[in-house]
């Protein structure tokens, strides 16, 4: 009868460090996933930044562009109303970022606009922090990848359902934004 109690002991404790590895294994994988979004999120803001400036810059020269100018608008308004790490997010920072390089392309029918000061200030601005996001974008998509792992296998999914941490979405491309641009020269 005491082999029993002890050995019902021992294996009430091994389950004990069991469920606390595993807790604290979500746990630093949460904190890798919320630094991968703030790293990140620091690189978006910088391109938040960068924006508005290229936009006034280049409707001096493209007021007929109205359209897209409001779509960057839009996507801008969208990000600043949107969760913080949601794909309502991630979606309006994509429509940014597509709607820039819009911009940047109709940058290129106007030469005393390319070849402005200002302009050119904002253009590399611009390009270093898409560079730095798409770097940060990486990791915090192998954060998420690292998570989802975590909250789908076993054991770790069983112990994910009794703590409530669900499957986190990664920073993607949406489909629309996959096609090939036509370039007419």
């Amino acid at each position: 009868m005491v082999a029993l109690g002890v050995t019902l002991g021992v294996l009430l404790v091994v389950c004990a460090l069991l469920v606390a590895f595993l807790y604290n294994r979500f746990i630093s994988r949460r904190n890798r996933l919320r630094n991968g979004f703030a790293a990140m999120d620091v690189q978006l803001k910088k391109r938040w930044d960068v924006v508005p400036q290229l936009v006034e810059t280049v409707r001096g020269y493209a007021s007929h562009e109205q359209e897209l100018f409001e779509r960057v608008t839009r996507a801008r308004r969208g990000i600043e109303l949107a969760e913080s790490a949601g794909p309502e997010r991630f979606s309006h920072e994509q429509d940014l970022g597509a709607g820039v390089a819009k911009v940047m392309l109709l940058a290129e029918d106007y030469p005393e606009l390319k070849a402005g000061e200002q302009f050119l200030s904002l253009q590399r601005n611009l390009s270093e922090a898409e560079a730095q996001i798409a770097t940060a974008r990486r990791a915090f998509n192998a954060a998420v990848t690292e998570w989802n792992e975590g909250v789908g296998k076993f054991p770790g999914n069983l112990l994910a359902g009794i703590f409530g941490f669900h499957v986190h979405d990664w920073f993607e491309t949406p489909e629309s934004q996959r096609k090939v641009t036509d370039v007419q020269l």
